[in-house]
């Protein structure tokens, strides 16, 4: 077991929204059923999920190491690209997690991985983890390498280091961009104060944006993305941090009723395959719901 004590260092925020801030990659909704069934404490009392922090509070609480959790195969539809010994390349559709985390071990595109490949997926990255060795947000659509050797983890994974990997991205945007394309060179890492978050940050790691105009709208501008590094978030933050968040982002934009998270698909992706190093690009056409945003004439 993993065993957290933490104490509070503000006042005034709902005890669930509080620990959910911290970044420690547990879901508010596990964070409440910790809180309900008594298990998560605040100075050694059983609370409620509505309670006030005050600065100082101790809160504990403990969540089982990932050994001893049992990740379950699911008959899940995959959308496969590309399939051989050495790997998979799948199109992950929208509203579904990479891979489990605390509070959320179902329904995960690594659990519909397990049911289609057995036991044939790398182990090198956490037996949370089984294949994965990059991945895109819940709300993100599009195109994923997943191993199924240790050595296709090794080769796709120094090809991720070294910026080798070419991936594409189309994305809806918040007002006008004015150039026809650009790049942004800002370093990112956890935002000094909501840990949940990532920013632009001095002390951040190097990220690198090339962005270009496909489209411009009344109100929004419609782009495709390449990177050169793979920083959590880099796309949404980068954008953001120019004055133009992506359509439907509620963690870095505004939220929009009726659009369900954030107007990203990665749509394009190369590599060289790891046993017979040719070059492989595979290219994913827009979702249902992003067509018809782009067609619709209401942006």
């Amino acid at each position: 077991m993993k065993h957290y004590n933490i104490e509070a260092t503000l006042s005034g925020e709902r005890l669930d929204s509080y620990v959910n801030s911290l970044g420690l990659g547990f879901s508010r909704s596990y964070i409440q059923k910790l809180i309900k069934d008594g298990s998560l404490l605040v100075n050694a009392l059983a609370s409620k999920s509505s309670y006030k922090v005050e600065t100082g509070d101790i809160i504990t609480f403990s969540v089982p190491d990932e050994e001893e959790i049992e990740i379950i195969a699911q008959d899940i539809p995959l959308d496969i690209y590309y399939e051989d010994e050495d790997m998979l390349v799948v199109n992950k559709p929208k509203d579904m997690v990479v891979h489990p985390a605390a509070g959320r071990y179902t329904s995960t595109l690594v659990n519909a991985l397990l049911y289609h490949c057995g036991n044939n997926l790398s182990d090198m990255n956490s037996i949370l983890r089984p294949g994965i060795v990059h991945r895109i947000d819940k709300d993100t659509t599009g195109l994923l390498l997943i191993c199924k050797t240790n050595t296709a983890y090794v080769s796709i994974s120094a090809q991720l280091r070294a910026h080798s990997i070419k991936r594409l991205y189309k994305a809806i945007v918040c007002g006008i961009v004015n150039e026809d394309e650009g790049i942004i060179d800002k370093p990112i890492g956890r935002h000094n104060i909501d840990r949940k978050k990532m920013a632009v940050v001095d002390d951040g790691k190097e990220a690198i944006t090339h962005y270009r105009v496909l489209k411009r709208f009344k109100n929004h501008t419609y782009i495709e993305c390449q990177l050169k590094t793979g920083r959590t978030h880099q796309i949404r933050v980068h954008m953001a941090s120019i004055g133009h968040p992506l359509l439907g982002d509620t963690v870095y934009g505004h939220p929009v009723k009726k659009l369900q998270g954030q107007t990203l698909h990665a749509s394009r992706i190369g590599f060289k395959h790891p046993s017979f190093r040719q070059y492989m690009e595979f290219n994913a056409p827009l979702p249902e719901y992003f067509n018809e945003l782009i067609e619709s004439n209401k942006l």
